[in-house]
């Protein structure tokens, strides 16, 4: 973690949270030439962004999702809930909608890819400042299907916290002890019901690609080995009823 001494308090004051840092360097060196932009302080994991915005009070923190100890999307939330006034920024490599969804409800007034050009960086910078949410073009699209396929979903039967299939008969139940994100757990059930990873990627809209970056991650969540363990584990918890 590390405090830039020294700084001369400008317009806007950014955090930078991620955990490469040569990636913060550029970054840096990037936005400290614009006259109302400072980066007053950089860190690599989601616990010390937040010591870093009790100790320096920024505008913005622009924050990256996979880090260690504690990612972006739990760093967000708590940040939001600690301190309300400043404003995240995501800045990740995954175009996933599943990811925009979830660190928008937890708080982030912009979601960013990193393949992005400086100019458009520091646009959506100085447009979350001002009040406004900033989303990186290439996401809307996906955003745009997302919604069309959760309108979908209401059609076929999804209500409330409990996400329903009427054509199989499973159903996800939420509960607070669950580890999975929204879209891991439209997965897990979809699993349950025994479709493949081609076939889930069809029904949510998705790429094979993508849904098996999901249940490697349900996997690791749940500590289980295989999918036939995650679906027992999850029904054992009440999390999936048949």
């Amino acid at each position: 973690m590390e405090v830039t001494a020294g700084s001369t308090k400008r317009n806007i004051r950014l955090v930078l949270a991620d955990d490469h840092q040569l990636f913060r360097e550029g970054v840096k060196r990037i936005l400290n030439m614009e006259n109302d932009l400072e980066v007053v302080g950089e860190c690599g994991d989601g616990i010390q962004v937040i010591e870093l915005c009790n100790t320096l009070n920024p505008d913005i923190v622009l924050m990256d999702i996979n880090m260690p100890i504690e990612n972006g999307v739990v760093a967000t939330g708590k940040l939001k809930e600690i301190f309300p006034d400043i404003k995240v920024i995501i800045l990740s490599i995954h175009d996933d909608e599943s990811y925009v969804f979830e660190t928008l409800r937890k708080g982030a007034s912009g979601y960013l890819l990193k393949d992005m050009e400086a100019e458009s960086l520091i646009n959506a910078i100085r447009s979350v400042v001002a009040g406004h949410a900033y989303i990186h073009p290439k996401v809307t699209g996906k955003l745009i299907n997302q919604l069309r396929r959760m309108t979908y979903l209401d059609e076929v039967g999804v209500a409330g916290a409990g996400i329903v299939s009427k054509e199989a008969g499973v159903k996800y139940i939420h509960s607070e002890s669950s580890p999975l994100t929204r879209r891991e757990a439209e997965v897990l059930r979809l699993m349950a019901e025994g479709k493949s990873n081609k076939m889930i990627g069809e029904f949510l809209f998705i790429s094979e690609k993508t849904v098996k970056n999901h249940v490697s991650s349900i996997l690791q969540k749940m500590e289980v080995d295989d999918r036939t363990q995650a679906v027992i584990v999850a029904i054992k918890n009440g999390w999936v009823t048949l």
